[in-house]
């Protein structure tokens, strides 16, 4: 059977990777502004690759056409975003990892 550390971990985990946008495992672990910081952060992330989307694309008989293709330099500011997220995301990961290893 599991400890309760190791229950903890597990069920941090799974918080982690099916409600990581919403910050779920954050509202679990008691941490209500990490949360709502989370779901803000994510929220503009991913909404600034609408506003922020590529232009130049006509569609001509039904074919993309890209001679005209000029992409939004701005776009690189929600990749950042994006890639920092997902790192501090790999990163929780494997503190949980090493919790439930470490759990006695």
């Amino acid at each position: 059977m599991l400890k309760i550390q190791e229950k903890n971990s597990v069920v941090r985990g799974i918080f982690l990777i099916g409600g990581w946008v919403l910050g779920l495992d954050r509202f679990y672990e008691g941490d209500k502004k990490g949360g709502f910081l989370s779901i803000i952060g994510w929220s503009i992330t991913f909404s600034s690759f609408i506003f922020l989307k590529c232009s130049g694309y006509e569609y001509v008989d039904g074919v993309k056409n890209s001679s005209d293709y000029s992409p939004n330099p701005l776009i690189i500011l929600p990749l950042l975003a994006g890639a920092y997220g997902g790192f501090l995301i790999i990163k929780k990961a494997f503190r949980l990892a090493k919790q439930f290893e470490n759990a006695k």
